[in-house]
């Protein structure tokens, strides 16, 4: 005969299965999020189209993500990867832009320190504020 507070605890199976619809629920979720996230970003689309897909989605969500993924899930794929190789070259140029310039000036003052035109302490402080930028 078992404990009178062990009876109310699910069995095993009905464990595994809220695991698994909560999983399921949450994948779902995020498939919705990255649709709307592609239907606004994208750029060859316009106003009414984009405001069908959103109604579309909003109301009938399920149905509405197959169709979207069916139709335009081959690009979704491609405009994220250029999306991010866009993001990557902008950090990058920014970062180049950045130590570019400090190393630019830091080469500038030792040509000048190195032609006697400023002093050490003069170069150490163009550096520091070089650095600091």
């Amino acid at each position: 005969m078992p404990l009178p507070i062990a009876a109310d605890y699910p069995s095993f199976l009905q464990v595994l299965w809220t695991m698994l619809m909560f999983f399921l629920f949450v994948a779902w979720i995020w498939v919705l999020i990255s649709v709307f996230m592609d239907l606004f970003r994208r750029q060859d689309h316009h106003g009414w189209f984009k405001a069908f897909w959103a109604l579309f989605l909003i109301f009938i969500p399920f149905l509405g993500v197959l169709v979207y993924l069916i139709a335009y899930g081959h690009g979704m794929a491609e405009r994220n990867a250029k999306d991010i190789k866009q993001a990557q070259q902008a950090q990058e140029a920014y970062i180049r832009n950045v130590a570019g310039g400090s190393a630019a000036e830091i080469a500038h003052a030792k040509e000048l320190l190195d032609a006697g035109t400023i002093t050490q302490a003069e170069f150490d402080q163009i550096k520091a504020k070089a650095l600091a930028s």
